[in-house]
């Protein structure tokens, strides 16, 4: 009897570490070239959920886009997909930090980054991200990438942060 519930307490700890893990880390897959050349379509990143208060200038993130203006709605919701497509950026300014340059005309009047918000931007100059949008709403974040998760190329290397 005693073999028996320190097996089902070992299988109870195990399910809530299962459910307390999956509820903090999420891995991603990334589609579109917005981050190259640090990070290519298909790779998976491993994201551990958080806020705004850990992230710094530099992470990665994986957050999403602001949602459609009101006058853009009623033509673009059927487009829209059923689930959340997250977007893959590096953070480039937090709360009371400057604008950025390439930002700047985005954001309109304003000369630092507003509380609750961050400016990220794709490491391709082509990338919807704050160039475009102005700042992004904090309460958007998934959380920070933590690395890439590793997979065989055809040449049998590692990929790797």
């Amino acid at each position: 009897m005693i073999v028996l519930t320190s097996a089902l307490t070992v299988i109870a700890a195990i399910l809530v570490a299962t459910v307390f893990v999956r509820r903090r880390i999420v891995v991603v897959t990334v589609s579109g070239t917005s981050m190259t050349p640090t990070l290519q379509p298909g790779e998976k990143l491993l994201v551990r959920r958080c806020g705004i208060t850990a992230l710094k200038v530099g992470d990665i993130v994986v957050l999403e886009p602001p949602r459609v203006p009101v006058s853009h709605e009623v033509t673009v919701l059927s487009r829209l997909p059923t689930r959340t497509q997250w977007q893959v950026k590096r953070v480039a300014a937090l709360p009371g930090d400057p604008i950025p340059p390439p930002a700047q005309e985005a954001a309109g009047t304003l000369r630092t980054v507003p509380g609750g918000t961050l400016i990220v931007l794709g490491d391709n100059n082509a990338s919807n991200d704050s160039r475009l949008n102005g700042p992004y709403p904090a309460d958007r974040i998934l959380g920070i990438a933590l690395r890439k998760l590793e997979s065989r190329s055809c040449s049998g290397q590692d990929a790797r942060w």
